[in-house]
């Protein structure tokens, strides 16, 4: 006990120490004492064994993304969406929450009542209605006397008139104008003193301007920095957070963020700066001042001289003291010293006994700290459990409330027959905070629902002592795998594809794209083995791509998701990068090669004529002949360091142009120049959506991979090869163990054959896998706890080759008009395996089908400008059931068929289509 005591006395003197005026505060150590002190011993991610997403265990419920959950004090779960922001009303009576992903835009919960009062949207049945579900980052905003409520959306505000109890009604629309294309997106709200007037940041257009309150005209208007979102008044100043820096200056690097350029590193486009603007109220014509801060600065907070500003991207606090407008301390959020990012302290409060209370986002916790005053140093406390990403923090009385976006995941009922990844949840939790001994012990628990262990980043000590193995226990050790192939394909489910395997976990009553459509993947799961416990996190590819490429959804595209107007994909928009890089920067650090194939592009233009039908024809006739494309495809990405390792001429995401095509440019690059250590791909038509119908595209997808794996598999590389292929979400259909739930397989003479593997996996552990093989450091703390998937390799290779299976189901069925080179004749079908579906409709349901061909059209899922998931989730999927089973059979669930906009769930937004 000597020992620890002493231990805990050297922190205490470390956090102490001060350097001139600024002090860095870190809490990384004392929570590892902390940890030890209570006694309990930790486990990375391998401590999930076989439980499955939405499991209750005694560690909690099982998550998507490599977490248990079990909060501290009462939840409250609202099966509504995910809660983007909230706020208290001035009498601590109701909390208004913006919502999305559940077809509504605001909820009301009566706080001593425990209840949701009241939810606002665009549905018929809402009272009142609204004529868009967007909803901003931040607010919505109370009037000071309560009268009032403001709630953010892609165009200014709606404002509410607040009923006596409570509820709202009423709603007017004060329009913000766009300038030019940049819509308003407008973030915080704020009220003076009196009421008479509203500050608003104005997100899109980085200016803050002032409102009547009344009549909502623009009586002032003020240039801050960019993508301005929290503001608070302090006496006459108004302090904005500019979560995408100050303005680009002569000479910076710079990377567009919804069109402007902002600083920006040139090898991972991550924004280079954070600044707090203040403007001064009583001096309304000065030019705003502006103090620096950590990166990616979000929700600001004050009380007395000190004002606080979480750093979601340097993962800390900076107090800035009003009086002198300078930054006097920096209190660094990371507990857990094994990784420096991806904790994403996201809100702040301070309690009246000077209690700090900081949300940890992507940890699932709120970190406490005991304060004193500005310049006094913090002392850390420790951890207390939240739901799934806990966003937003306040104080009603002696009550502590937390708003968590995710709930409890995505368990929202909406139909017996399975669960989809856009049946997401919220949740409110409410407690007294604890005494500092229950914090503490709390901590332990922190730990162990994110797996966080000591020493789970271990390096090599040197290199050629060790024996290659496939997944090594330490970065750096020689692995028997020199190539690794990352498949990246669109949005399927495990019981979409896999339900129909009897010895897996399926239920083939919601299987559509069983084995006379996937041969190819069927046969790769008999022989290299299947997984049926492997989960995607995203809710759709915005998320997707960002886990698969960085091991997180940054703070900023987690909170952009009520409007998607800014950025979608955030390939082009530097906000949307971590400052740790990427999969591909990792692996260029390491000395290892990359070559990428449309994998994270976000540029592409394509000769006039290059239709789906022309562009099949021409890979027919590549692999024919061995000539090059008869239509060269430009490609390129805003990221410096992708471009330098890109292939030119591989397509982006595009429905209208098939996966046999790519396939056929990446042979022709493979045989000419071999692979790389790392080689993406962006393989995207089991998407459906293009000219050809689902079973056509999802069968064009399997032959693209089996061939490519066939390939793969007869050269000299397959024997120190390893071939990952995993969806970018399972956001396309239902699965009935959880939506998340995604056919991931591994394909190498080092995998598993012939096995049936029920452990929880995650694309996170894909990613540490990867990682691990290839001596690529861990980006943040959540690749960083993960477990590698060791045993899913074996040490004695089976160099047993994989030969591709014809295609089933005609390519081409669907087209309405034929290619010239002929249609697609597939090889016979199994009799034992369901049938293909058929693209024709029956006499009785052509003129519901034409509705849906003129919706379809305006979904933008083909061409240069396609855009992933710009069709409406629930819209498509049930576009994709009805066709998948002749026009004949209702959606899991439901009792007929619809029309688009009929459809349940239809008004869920999606990428740069709300409302």
């Amino acid at each position: 006990m000597q020992v620890t005591r002493n231990r805990r006395t050297a922190e205490t003197s470390l956090l102490g120490r001060r350097t001139g005026r600024r002090s860095t505060l870190t809490a990384a150590a004392t929570a590892v004492v902390l940890a030890v002190t209570a006694g309990v011993g930790y486990a990375q991610t391998h401590q999930f064994g076989t439980d499955q997403v939405g499991q209750t265990t005694d560690r909690g419920q099982v998550i998507s993304s490599d977490q248990y959950i079990a909060p501290y004090g009462d939840r409250l779960v609202i099966d509504n969406g995910k809660i983007m922001s909230s706020s208290v009303s001035p009498d601590g009576t109701h909390l208004a929450a913006a919502l999305t992903d559940g077809g509504s835009a605001l909820a009301i919960v009566d706080v001593h009542g425990w209840k949701v009062q009241q939810v606002v949207g665009t549905a018929a049945s809402s009272v009142p209605r609204l004529s868009s579900n967007s909803v901003g980052q931040e607010g919505p905003t109370y009037s000071p006397d309560g009268t009032q409520l403001w709630l953010g959306q892609t165009d200014g505000y709606t404002r509410f008139t607040v009923n006596p109890d409570g509820t709202v009604t009423d709603p007017k629309t004060i329009r913000i104008p766009a300038d030019g294309t940049k819509h308003a997106l407008v973030g915080e709200a704020v009220f003076s003193a009196d009421g008479s007037t509203v500050y608003a940041a104005v997100n899109g257009q980085n200016r803050v301007v002032a409102l009547d309150a009344a009549t909502g005209t623009v009586k002032q208007s003020w240039a801050v920095g960019n993508a301005p979102r929290d503001m608070v008044q302090v006496g006459d100043k108004l302090y904005v957070s500019n979560e995408g820096g100050r303005p680009a200056r002569p000479g910076d690097t710079t990377m567009n963020s919804y069109g402007t350029q902002v600083p920006a590193n040139p090898k991972t486009g991550a924004t280079t700066t954070g600044t707090v603007s203040v403007i001064d109220l009583a001096n309304p014509e000065a030019t705003p001042s502006s103090i620096d801060v950590g990166l990616h600065p979000t929700a600001l907070y004050a009380k007395g001289r000190a004002l606080f500003v979480t750093n979601t991207a340097t993962n800390d606090v900076s107090v800035i003291d009003t009086g002198k407008d300078k930054v006097v301390q920096t209190i660094d959020t990371r507990p857990w010293p094994e990784a420096s990012v991806g904790y994403e302290p996201d809100a702040v409060t301070l309690t009246d006994d000077g209690r700090l209370l900081v949300t940890l986002g992507r940890a699932d916790a709120v970190a406490v700290y005991r304060y004193k005053g500005p310049q006094e140093p913090v002392s850390y406390v420790g951890l207390l459990p939240t739901d799934y990403f806990p966003a937003e923090i306040t104080t009603v009385g002696d009550q502590v409330l937390v708003s968590n976006t995710r709930g409890i995941d995505a368990r929202r009922p909406t139909t017996s027959a399975g669960h989809g990844t856009h049946d997401t949840t919220s949740s409110l939790q409410r407690f007294t905070l604890p005494d500092d001994s229950v914090i503490r012990s709390r901590t332990a628990k922190v730990f162990r629902q994110n797996g966080w262990a000591p020493g789970s980043v271990k390096a090599a000590k040197g290199k050629g002592h060790a024996r290659p193995v496939p997944v090594p226990q330490r970065l750096g050790d020689p692995s028997t795998i020199k190539h690794v192939f990352l498949i990246v394909k669109e949005n399927r489910t495990y019981d979409q594809v896999f339900g129909d395997i009897p010895k897996g976990n399926g239920d083939p009553s919601v299987t559509q794209f069983g084995e006379n459509v996937t041969p190819n993947q069927h046969a790769l799961a008999e022989q290299f083995g299947l997984y049926d416990n492997t989960y995607d996190i995203g809710t759709n590819s915005a998320e997707g791509h960002n886990w698969l490429m960085q091991a997180d959804d940054p703070e900023y595209t987690e909170s952009s998701a009520g409007e998607y107007a800014r950025s979608y994909d955030t390939e082009d928009d530097a906000l949307g990068h971590q400052r740790s890089g990427f999969l591909w920067t990792g692996a260029q650090a390491a000395d290892k090669t990359v070559r990428d194939f449309g994998e994270f592009q976000s540029i592409e233009s394509k000769p006039a004529d290059a239709s789906w039908q022309n562009l099949y024809c021409d890979a027919r006739n590549m692999a024919a002949t061995g000539q090059s494309t008869a239509y060269p495809i430009k490609t390129g990405s805003a990221i410096p360091s992708l471009n330098d390792v890109s292939v030119p001429g591989f397509p982006m995401f595009d429905t209208s142009v098939p996966d046999v095509y790519k396939y056929e440019i990446w042979k022709q690059d493979f045989e000419k120049n071999g692979p790389a250590n790392l080689n993406m791909f962006w393989l995207s038509n089991d998407h459906t959506g293009g000219p050809a119908s689902p079973a056509a595209q999802v069968a064009d997808n399997d032959l693209a991979v089996g061939r490519m794996v066939d390939e793969i598999s007869h050269s000299t590389y397959w024997k120190d090869s390893a071939i990952f292929v995993v969806e970018d979400d399972s956001q396309a259909g239902l699965d009935h163990v959880d939506g998340h739930r995604a056919p991931i397989q591994i394909i190498s003479p080092w995998a598993q054959h012939g096995t049936v593997d029920s452990h929880y996996y995650s694309q996170i552990t894909v990613i540490r896998t990867i990682e691990q093989i290839l001596g690529i450091h861990p980006m943040n703390q959540k690749d960083s706890a993960a477990s590698p998937m060791a045993g899913a390799f074996t040490r004695k290779p089976d160099l047993t080759p994989f030969t591709a299976l014809s295609n089933r189901t005609s390519l081409t069925d669907g087209l309405k008009t034929p290619p010239a080179c002929g249609v697609d004749t597939p090889a016979a079908q199994d009799p034992k395996a369901a049938p293909v579906p058929s693209s024709k409709v029956p006499a009785d349901k052509r003129r519901l089908a034409a509705t849906w061909d003129t919706w379809k059209s305006k979904q933008r899922l083909t061409g240069p400008h396609a855009v992933p998931d710009y069709a409406n989730p629930a819209q498509l999927n049930h576009l994709t059931w009805y066709q998948t089973h002749n026009w004949a059979k209702p959606y899991p669930g439901e009792s007929r068929i619809y029309a688009p906009n009929d459809v349940p769930g239809a008004y869920i937004p999606s990428s740069e289509s709300d409302g």
